[in-house]
């Protein structure tokens, strides 16, 4: 669970995952990837560095490609940012979000480009399970585990309470229903029969996510009959766990299946964090169980349940339970391993240069603070939580972070943030023909004005909007 002194900083290393992550898998990503002159083979492309095109035939498809697995590279360096949150700073997240392209990029090629090896082989990940998915979970792994738990996280002294439950939901939502673009996308096209596969996808994509949001419900009922009887996190990440498992196989699934699939995907999702905590994982949003665990489920689930695509030849092999045998279940599982083992070797190396660069992890004293105060100048804390970070830097022997009007004192430059929404009270009311606004704010003497009836208070300040009041009233923000 994220703090609410670190959501801005999440949300700007999202940005950051599409701006670094964008660049590099143009400069590179999509040539590793999906490059075809003279030197590609089984491991990766080769050519269109810096992607561009002149040939009127194929700039279309070649363009209209980049952006759509663009935003699987970049999905996949957005998994990772959640592993690493709160504890991170922002500028050696940025190198990381750069770079993380080359850890994509070769799964990537192995999985969709026909010189890849897997893709030779038969195996199937529609839309990104292993190479968007598992590449992200693992790396988030290394991650965290590089980086070390947060302050406080395993001795008890730490909420693990999520700080903006609704938020939590709406991006959950928002996840959801951009799931169905990937799945449905990944049939790149609508022409032929492609159209039909894309229909699948969508009616699977749906089962899995009800499978996987109807495990959380029950799951956290089952796991937690006292008090908080239906946990968000489990909610959430049952739906998003389904999502993951049934991205393999979404348009060659039925619909029976990927429910099946998505309740799978939505229990490993939604226990897998039990088994991360008892190891001293901080793991702050279940990446692990959500895009790692899942993901794996989901390329063995392909080997289960795939029967040979009649529409558009997708796939001409058969699983497990329609007479395939173990051949193509062998090569789900090859291709799961093989991932696993090149992130987690190729994430580490990234990581550990970033780490003795320029370091990873951010001081005591920020990640106490917050990486909305320290980094984006940001201090919307409450007084309760401006408490809080005082006594803890009391407790370390710190000089006090905050003036006496609650704004932050950045000890090495001197210069103070004040609070994102000023604590200020105003009062207003008509007494005998005369407007009377006062206002309290931080530094500044009490000042008293006095003004004509019907006078607009918003002329006065801003933050009044009231055309005469017309009974004494005070406003506290």
């Amino acid at each position: 669970m994220v703090s609410r002194k670190n959501e801005v900083n999440i949300m700007v290393k999202n940005s950051v995952d599409v701006i670094f992550g964008g660049l590099s898998y143009w400069i590179f990503g999509y040539a590793f990837s999906f490059g075809t002159d003279p030197g590609t083979n089984w491991f990766c492309g080769i050519g269109m560095f810096f992607t561009d095109s002149d040939d009127i035939e194929n700039m279309g498809w070649i363009f209209a490609k980049f952006v759509f697995q663009a935003s699987f590279a970049t999905t996949a360096t957005t998994i990772v940012s959640g592993a690493m949150a709160e504890r991170t700073k922002l500028e050696s997240y940025c190198l990381v979000s750069l770079f993380n392209t080359l850890i994509y990029c070769f799964p990537a090629h192995w999985v969709w480009a026909e010189e890849g090896i897997f893709f030779q082989m038969g195996a199937i990940d529609i839309a990104g399970a292993g190479a968007v998915h598992l590449v992200g979970g693992i790396t988030g792994l290394i991650a965290t585990i590089m980086l070390k738990p947060r302050r406080g996280r395993f001795d008890g002294s730490r909420s693990a309470e999520m700080s903006n439950p609704t938020n939590a939901i709406l991006g959950m939502f928002m996840l959801w229903w951009g799931w169905l673009g990937f799945n449905c996308g990944s049939t790149f096209g609508i022409s032929g029969g492609k159209w039909k596969l894309a229909t699948r996808a969508a009616v699977t994509t749906l089962t899995a996510s009800i499978g996987g949001g109807v495990t959380g419900i029950i799951g956290s009922r089952i796991v937690k009959p006292m008090g908080r009887k239906f946990d968000i996190s489990f909610l959430n990440n049952g739906v998003l766990g389904g999502l993951v498992a049934i991205t393999s196989l979404c348009a060659l699934a039925r619909p029976w299946e990927g429910l099946l699939i998505g309740t799978v995907g939505g229990l490993l999702a939604i226990f897998s964090p039990w088994a991360i905590e008892k190891m001293k994982i901080d793991d702050p949003v279940g990446v692990v169980g959500v895009h790692a665990v899942a993901a794996v489920w989901g390329l063995l689930s392909a080997g289960i349940f795939a029967e040979p695509d009649t529409i558009e030849a997708f796939n001409d092999r058969r699983g497990l339970i329609y007479g395939g045998g173990f051949e193509l279940l062998g090569i789900q599982l090859l291709m799961s391993v093989t991932i696993i083992v090149w992130t987690a070797l190729s994430s580490y190396l990234l990581l550990y240069i970033v780490d003795k660069s320029v370091g990873l992890r951010c001081s005591v004293e920020h990640e106490i603070l917050g990486a909305d105060i320290v980094e984006h100048g940001i201090n919307n804390t409450t007084q309760e939580e401006r408490k809080n970070i005082s006594r803890e830097f009391a407790s370390l022997g710190l000089p006090e972070p905050f003036d006496k009007s609650g704004n932050y004192i950045n000890a090495d430059s001197k210069h103070k943030f004040p609070l994102a929404f000023p604590i200020t009270t105003y009062c207003y009311g008509k007494r005998t023909s005369v407007f009377t606004v006062t206002g309290r704010r931080p530094s500044e003497r009490t000042p008293s004005i006095d003004e004509p009836d019907g006078v607009t208070v918003a002329r006065i300040h801003k933050n009044l909007q009231n055309e005469g009041a017309t009974n004494l009233a005070c406003i506290a923000d």
